[in-house]
């Protein structure tokens, strides 16, 4: 599951893999804004095929974080 986020992370930001680790955070990086966040929360959403709440969206503010939201709705 972790690699099919951190793909995620790679095609939404367009960014490398090296880059994408735990400590990864919203706005850390210029790609990661909040259109490119909603990019994001939509590819996780099609990839898992799962639909994430309001909160879970404003929560999740780092990789790390990502992670245990899609993991919640698994």
């Amino acid at each position: 599951m972790e690699d099919r986020v951190r793909a995620q992370f790679v095609e939404c930001f367009g960014i490398s893999k090296e880059i994408v680790v735990d400590e990864l955070e919203y706005a850390s990086i210029p790609q990661w804004d909040s259109v490119a966040h909603m990019s994001l929360i939509v590819c996780l959403e099609d990839e898992f095929d799962i639909m994430i709440e309001t909160d879970d969206v404003i929560d999740m503010s780092s990789f790390k974080k990502a992670k245990e939201i899609v993991n919640k709705y698994l």
